[in-house]
């Protein structure tokens, strides 16, 4: 089991109602996963609406992120830009404020080859000092990260792990079977809904973004899928599927009870 492992919430962004970062939530929705057990916190994901944030809010958060957890777990940090120079650029500025692990999207808005994607994480792993998860992605980046990239890059120790929410499951499959046997990669599922199956096929872990509201559900479901209690595990993530229906809320007021700082995003969780 490497040091980035289990249930990893990708942060959301807490805002006021006139829009400004709402750092004293941010604050205590780390907290809250911390709380919940959680084992390890992603910030500057989609989750977070990082493309809606500029340089300055993005140093913000990750400051406030890295100053709340204090520690205590893991901060994978994502460098998303639309080439390699501006993630270069992008890991130069944020990775000086904080960060355990930095996590890399395929380059997006020009489409990529194979062998430019591989590239691409050869580039950002040689200039950072940090480990570097591949985060597959297509619906944000329109470009599905190449299973035997993603297998080569694990093999040569490149790639500490990727973070999979492509929807591909048959792909994602076929990546654990071909790194079960590498001790120092893991590779997380962000298919929240149906965390249960990928835990079963050997996932390091889930990067839920349902997470942020019930963090303790997710790790009670991965302690279970480690003990190999799978009836649990499977109860579990019918009920968090149930949770799930949340995010074809309208309106944040139709989430009763909850937080206006962990319902920020009504967009699909992961």
């Amino acid at each position: 089991m490497t040091a980035f492992h289990g249930i990893v919430p990708p942060l959301l962004t807490s805002r006021t109602t006139t829009g400004e970062l709402d750092l004293d939530s941010l604050n205590a929705l780390v907290n809250h996963l911390i709380d919940g057990g959680v084992h390890g916190i992603f910030a500057l994901g989609s989750s977070g609406e990082t493309p809606y944030l500029t340089a300055a809010e993005r140093d913000r958060v990750l400051a406030a992120t890295v100053e709340a957890t204090a520690g205590r777990v893991p901060v994978m940090v994502g460098l998303n830009e639309q080439s390699t120079a501006r993630v270069l650029d992008e890991a130069d500025r944020v990775l000086a404020i904080g960060g355990d692990a930095a996590v890399v999207t395929t380059p997006y808005y020009a489409l990529s080859d194979a062998a430019e994607i591989e590239h691409h994480f050869r580039a950002v792993a040689k200039h950072v000092d940090v480990p570097v998860f591949a985060y597959d992605i297509p619906v944000r980046t329109h470009q599905k990260l190449p299973l035997d990239v993603a297998i080569r890059l694990a093999h040569e120790g490149v790639l500490a792990g990727v973070k999979d929410s492509s929807g591909d499951d048959i792909s994602f499959r076929q990546l654990l079977l071909d790194t079960k046997d590498l001790p120092d990669f893991a590779a997380f599922t962000g298919h929240e809904v149906v965390a249960d199956g990928a835990l079963l096929g050997g996932a390091g872990g889930v990067v839920p973004g349902l997470g942020n509201v019930d963090p303790a559900g997710y790790v009670r479901m991965y302690d279970a899928a480690v003990a190999g209690e799978w009836a649990a595990v499977a109860s579990e993530q019918d009920r968090l599927a149930r949770l799930f229906r949340i995010v074809l809320a309208a309106t944040p007021g139709r989430f009763p009870r909850v937080p206006p700082a962990w319902v920020v995003s009504r967009r699909r969780c992961s």
